[in-house]
């Protein structure tokens, strides 16, 4: 895992989101199995049509240690991208986390193989094998644009997309909105009176 990414695995993506002006998040909806989650790699893009998986399946041989498999198959939640089988193989194949704007089935035995999944929720229905779909082509997932390189963060809030290009000077900007955050919290911890001047200056400008 190179230096960048590694220290993106530190950054909550709430303050990557708000030094983005909160227009990479993916869809709240989008969560983690296990609130414990946390990931950061860079894009594998996948796009499906709805009910078709054979492109994932694609991405996992040409996956690289860490990447993660981002995929678009149009926010559906009848047909599961993914159940316990293809997730024990990206597992096995270092892939650092499966992110779907869909949902994924075998609920249970997922969640006992530890491995990052960020999705809408779970379902029964699995998907088709007819061998469409494209693997590293731009793609849309949870309404956010990604392209195959950008640099993916989730964690127990949800998932933000940092565009490769951008993706030290997001870093170096997150770091300092933490310390600023740090900094703020100890000046009004257990201080009524400043708490209240604080109230007092954000209602004037509202």
């Amino acid at each position: 895992m190179d230096a960048l990414i590694q220290q993106f695995r530190e950054m909550p993506t709430t303050a990557i989101s708000d030094v983005m002006g909160g227009m990479s998040n993916l869809d709240s909806a989008i969560k983690p199995l296990d609130e414990e989650y946390r990931f950061a790699g860079r894009a594998l893009t996948v796009q499906v049509p709805v009910g078709d998986n054979s492109a994932v399946l694609k991405a996992i041989g040409e996956a690289n240690p860490g990447d993660v498999i981002v995929v678009d198959c149009k926010g559906d939640t009848y047909r599961a991208i993914a159940g316990d089988f293809v997730v024990g193989m990206m597992q096995t194949m270092e892939v650092g986390a499966l992110v779907v704007d869909g949902v994924i089935r075998d609920l249970n035995a997922i969640k006992h193989l530890k491995f990052p999944v960020f999705c809408k929720g779970s379902t029964v229905s699995s998907s088709a094998k007819a061998g469409v779909g494209e693997t590293n082509v731009p793609i849309s997932c949870g309404g956010v644009s990604v392209f195959p390189g950008d640099i993916i963060v989730g964690d127990a809030d949800g998932v933000v997309v940092v565009p490769q290009a951008s993706g030290e000077d997001i870093l170096l900007q997150a770091k300092d909105k933490i310390i600023k955050d740090e900094q703020r919290a100890e000046k009004y911890a257990g201080k009524p009176e400043e708490i209240r001047k604080y109230i007092a200056m954000m209602s004037n400008k509202a």
